[in-house]
């Protein structure tokens, strides 16, 4: 596959980053987005081979992502691969997702069973909410692990959502354009840092973002949800 590059967003990673882009360098051009980070993250990023994007003050994933995207549909990127900068994303998996069979959105497929018990019951009740929502059953909506095809690039450039709700919005997205949506199996990989998650808050904020995602993906009106 030509024309592909890898896209990691990033705020203060820069104790990680590096071993993220030398895995994928090796596969394709590496792309950051240097989300309003407070360390040298894009000092490393660059040191390590990466194409750097400062974007300051710091204004969430799904604007660093948006940010990207507009980045490579300029450089006329036809599909890019998405993958956070701190290690939970084993770039030696990106051939996994370039040999998939071909689709706008690629979304990596993480084991739920291999994660910590909060995640596990977090991703759950999203897989389930979302699922119900959209009438169609989504294995996994919030892996950050995903290809994204130019359509779809283009598509999102107008959205407003910061946080998790722009990843489950790409989906929504799919579905109502008609274009294709698959999943590749992926490492769950998680290091010892304690989770923040709050599974009922998680819930609660997730619902709203699956009511919007519904309409998107009817067709309806595409305001934003507050988180």
């Amino acid at each position: 596959m030509t024309n592909v590059l890898a896209l990691v967003p990033a705020h203060n990673e820069a104790s990680r980053i590096a071993p993220v882009i030398l895995g994928a360098i090796g596969h394709v051009p590496v792309l950051v987005v240097d989300d309003g980070s407070t360390d040298d993250t894009a000092g490393v990023a660059e040191r390590a081979g990466a194409r750097v994007i400062r974007q300051s003050p710091n204004q969430g994933k799904g604007a660093a992502l948006r940010t990207g995207f507009g980045a490579a549909l300029e450089d006329g990127a036809e599909t890019v691969i998405t993958l956070d900068g701190d290690g939970q994303h084993d770039p030696a998996e990106i051939p996994a997702f370039l040999a998939a069979e071909p689709a706008e959105l690629i979304v990596g497929r993480r084991d739920f069973r291999h994660m910590p018990p909060v995640r596990r019951l977090s991703n759950w009740l999203g897989t389930l909410a979302l699922s119900t929502a959209l009438g169609r059953w989504i294995p996994d909506n919030q892996s950050g692990y995903r290809l994204v095809g130019r359509r779809l690039m283009a598509a999102t450039l107008h959205s407003r959502e910061a946080g998790f709700a722009f990843e489950v919005e790409m989906i929504a997205i799919c579905l109502r354009e008609g274009w294709a949506i698959r999943w590749v199996p992926v490492r769950t990989i998680y290091g010892d840092e304690t989770s923040h998650i709050r599974p009922l808050r998680h819930l609660r904020e997730f619902l709203a973002v699956t009511g919007r995602a519904r309409r998107i993906a009817r067709g309806g009106p595409t305001e934003t949800v507050s988180e």
